[in-house]
């Protein structure tokens, strides 16, 4: 079982995590909370596994300590399992970026988890709008994400992919969810996973 979310903010409706001397939520095994300063080292290493896959951008660690707060970190066992973060590109449109489970995690929801707390972090910060860039479109489509063609996204275009090596070779597929119409994409994202997923 997963739990979800820092104690004090709102919890996925199907997860009722009791909460812990130390201010986080957990239930079974695994429980999610925001990430720290301190585990910078521990995210870098993480998303420089999957890196190496081409997977994943390569992140810096003190680029990851420096935006801590914007992650999202699964924990199991001590050792981070799984990170979100949610990038505001824009006033109104924020991206999930090095989202990553690692591989003896996936098919437990821990990435469905994780989704749903940045979806909901994403709402209370005010955006309309969360993209994703992914080599495995399925899983956020899954939770209500739509494909989309790279010009609908203009803020992350100038931000950082026409400045990479791989724009329009790295063979990532962008997608992008409404964050105004709670109803819908909410059910999707907290709803039970009725297939095994990639996370």
């Amino acid at each position: 079982m997963i739990a979800a979310a820092v104690a004090g903010e709102a919890r996925p409706r199907l997860l009722r995590p009791a909460t812990d001397a130390r201010g986080a939520t957990r239930r079974g095994r695994t429980w999610l909370r925001t990430a720290r300063p301190d585990d910078a080292g521990a995210l870098e290493d993480l998303i420089g596994r999957h890196a190496a896959a081409a997977r994943l951008l390569p992140r810096h660690a003190d680029e990851l300590a420096a935006h801590a707060a914007r992650f999202v970190v699964a924990v199991g066992g001590q050792r981070i399992r799984g990170c979100a973060e949610l990038a505001p590109l824009g006033p109104s449109l924020a991206e999930v970026r090095s989202f990553v489970v690692d591989h003896d995690e996936r098919g437990r929801g821990t990435g469905r988890a994780m989704m749903h707390e940045v979806v909901r972090r994403g709402r209370h910060a005010g955006f309309t709008r969360l993209c994703a860039f992914s080599h495995a479109p399925g899983f956020f489509m899954h939770l209500g994400f739509s494909l989309v063609p790279h010009v609908w996204l203009p803020e992350k275009i100038s931000l950082d992919c026409a400045s990479c090596t791989a724009f329009r070779r790295c063979g990532q597929s962008p997608l992008l969810m409404p964050l105004t119409d709670r109803s819908a994409n909410a059910d999707r994202v907290g709803a039970s996973t009725k297939h095994e997923d990639r996370g």
